[in-house]
């Protein structure tokens, strides 16, 4: 890189300013393609595991005789490939942050026990 031009790109930034947010002060914008989180809709969830499959960073765990639903937040990467591959439309991605943190986070939700059907015993 010649001089001049790292002089000009050195007074650039100089002028226009921090390219970073400072998140948390500043809210970050929401706009139609932000990730933000997963949720789950556990009464909906039929414990199949297939979020779990294809999940690339093995982020979820899925237990269908405990009826939980795993999530370790540190490893998800808000991909979205466990929302496509739902086939109960129980996940989804909300749009707004979650706090920072400085420790792993696991969420372990356990869903309802399954509705027992007329005529069979327990």
């Amino acid at each position: 890189m010649k001089v001049g031009v790292m002089a000009l790109t050195v007074l650039k930034n100089l002028v226009k300013g921090p390219a970073t947010i400072r998140y948390p002060y500043q809210p970050a914008k929401v706009t139609p393609v932000t990730r933000g989180h997963l949720v789950i809709n556990i009464d909906d969830c039929i414990f199949c595991g297939l979020c779990r499959m294809h999940c690339p960073a093995d982020a979820i765990e899925v237990s269908k005789p405990d009826r939980t639903w795993r999530l370790n937040q540190f490893q998800c990467v808000i991909c979205g490939c466990c929302v496509s591959y739902c086939p109960k439309d129980c996940l989804s991605i909300e749009q707004t942050y979650l706090p920072p943190s400085t420790e792993a986070t696991i969420v372990t939700i356990t869903g309802p026990e399954p509705e027992k059907k007329e005529g069979q015993e327990e």
